[in-house]
């Protein structure tokens, strides 16, 4: 049974279709990549698995379950049941995400007794255990602090420690190294990596970088326009691309050693389109150096390995 299953997921917010069809699943101990462009629905997709999304938003899937247990039955008191406790998030934006009116370890602490009714003592030295664990100094002052008083990085390790404090199953990581300079980004993304491995977590991984997936990911989706236009195991991607919209973002790293001086670096030409309900075709289609009028119309999934599908007019 797979951790995370989601099946034909579609998120709409009025005439705004977020998430088309999306499909995908995260097994146990599994880094799963949602990889593509700032707004392509990457973290809808996310806040949708959570139940996360505004009111006004319009949810549907033909499958979304954790661990068989259907998510889209759930009632607001089982879901959360679920959420902080046998799945957990870390969002964003660390300078954001944590309340400025509360210390770190009473936020922290809150997560513990709400879920597992432990006692405040019993969840200060859970708190504090963690942050040792994520590499925080000095984690019975830190309890005591106010966000203000972390810098982004400090932050960024509270809330992974957060999502820790009730041993999740599954852990969703929205763009962890948002707004980070590049030496924290490092130490986030090792530290993630570690703590999914010794903990055997599941972990759903939003991110733009394909830096950072082909460090960390064992399998890779690729979202455009809300559907996830490919997904295969990490290496087979990065080896054999198949849809132009994955090709196009290989083509847009600058490789050490092959990218020459004056040269421009590889791009997409054109943006994101705003898709709305009900639209046929390829979203991909006005970029795509391989379009023809065929584009317009209902796309083919295809199979080019047994773990390895893309959507595309063009064969396999």
């Amino acid at each position: 049974m797979s951790l995370l299953e989601v099946d034909k997921l579609e998120v709409s917010f009025g005439r705004t279709a977020a998430v088309r069809g999306a499909s995908f699943t995260v097994e146990p101990g599994e880094t799963h990549c949602l990889v593509g462009e700032s707004g392509c629905g990457k973290s809808v997709t996310a806040l949708s698995v959570m139940n996360l999304l505004v009111r006004s938003a319009d949810r549907r899937a033909q499958r979304l379950a954790f661990q068989g247990e259907d998510l889209l039955e759930l009632s607001d008191k089982g879901m959360a049941r679920l959420r902080g406790n046998a799945m957990a998030m870390i969002f964003q934006e660390p300078m954001t995400s944590l309340n400025p009116a509360y210390t770190v370890g009473s936020q922290m602490t809150e997560v513990l007794r709400r879920h597992k009714g432990t006692g405040q003592r019993a969840a200060t030295d859970r708190a504090a255990d963690l942050l040792a664990r994520v590499g925080i100094t000095a984690p019975g002052m830190r309890l005591g602090q106010f966000p203000h008083q972390l810098s982004g990085g400090l932050r960024q390790r509270v809330m992974i420690a957060m999502a820790l404090m009730c041993d999740p199953q599954l852990l969703i990581a929205d763009e962890p190294t948002t707004a980070l300079d590049v030496t924290v980004q490092a130490q986030i993304l090792r530290l993630l990596a570690g703590l999914q491995r010794d903990l055997g977590l599941g972990l759903l991984l939003i991110t733009h970088d394909l830096g950072i997936v082909a460090r960390v990911a064992t399998r890779v989706s690729v979202m455009y326009a809300g559907e996830v236009v490919e997904s295969a195991p990490t290496a087979e991607l990065f080896a054999n691309p198949r849809h132009p919209y994955t090709q196009g973002l290989l083509r847009c790293v600058p490789v050490p050693g092959k990218i020459q001086r004056d040269q421009p670096l590889g791009a997409i030409r054109g943006t994101v389109p705003r898709v709305g309900p009900g639209f046929e075709g390829c979203a991909f289609r006005e970029r795509c150096d391989f379009a023809d009028e065929t584009c317009s119309h209902a796309i083919p999934r295809h199979q080019a390995g047994v773990t390895h599908d893309f959507l595309c007019r063009l064969p396999a």
